[in-house]
């Protein structure tokens, strides 16, 4: 069986390979690194957790029964990454909890304050006037995981649209192309979706560090 020790994964050709020869240490090896990043995308079209689970348990089951239909057209990632917001716009339409994705463009509420970025006349649009200055790190593990927390809550409260390519982007690390690759939007309409709402996280973020240093 094949080690993949310190969780790098090897160049799609050879994952693909092992997959149609039936390797189940390359196929645990992709269940660890990409499962928790699948759930998190799922539950953004699903109800609940445990459905969001089953929605990822069937993307792994579709992928392993395609697997010898892989093209190379995209990455590996992006091509499991689109089985899976298939098979969760799916659940979510039989759950009737899910707007049409056209239908889900609300700004969702405050964010950055937006004279601080550049207009769309400037040479780089959206981008900021004055660098914000860095983020101070939390000097113990209490405060790093209030600011965690601070995250994940501005996060669940983002439209789906932005909480998914957020979490795609900034979490995941998924690139821009691969990004609009699975969610099949445009790269404006990607860049426009993540401005919006990293500028809400940062907002959330901006005040929550405000109470922290005038508490001191």
């Amino acid at each position: 069986m094949a080690s993949f020790a310190g969780g790098a994964l090897p160049p799609d050709h050879v994952i693909v390979t092992a997959l149609r020869a039936g390797d189940e240490a390359m196929f645990a090896a992709l269940l660890d690194t990409w499962s928790r990043g699948m759930l998190r995308v799922a539950r953004s079209y699903v109800s609940t957790d445990d459905s969001a689970e089953e929605v990822v348990q069937d993307t792994w089951l579709a992928v392993i029964g395609a697997i010898d239909d892989f093209e190379g057209r995209s990455s590996v990632r992006t091509w499991v990454y689109r089985i899976l917001v298939n098979a969760a716009k799916k659940r979510g339409l039989r759950e009737s909890r899910t707007l049409p994705w056209s239908a889900l463009e609300s700004d969702g509420g405050r964010g950055v304050d937006p004279s601080r970025f550049h207009g769309v006349d400037a040479g780089l649009p959206g981008s900021w006037k004055v660098p914000p200055a860095a983020w101070p790190t939390p000097e113990n593990q209490a405060l790093a995981a209030e600011a965690r927390g601070i995250i994940a809550e501005a996060l669940a409260e983002l439209p789906p649209r932005q909480r998914i390519v957020i979490t795609l982007r900034d979490v995941e690390g998924c690139t821009s192309e691969e990004v609009c690759d699975i969610l099949d939007i445009s790269p404006a309409n990607q860049r426009v979706l993540l401005h919006r709402a990293r500028s809400v996280v940062r907002d959330r973020l901006e005040g929550y560090f405000r109470s922290v240093m005038a508490a001191e």
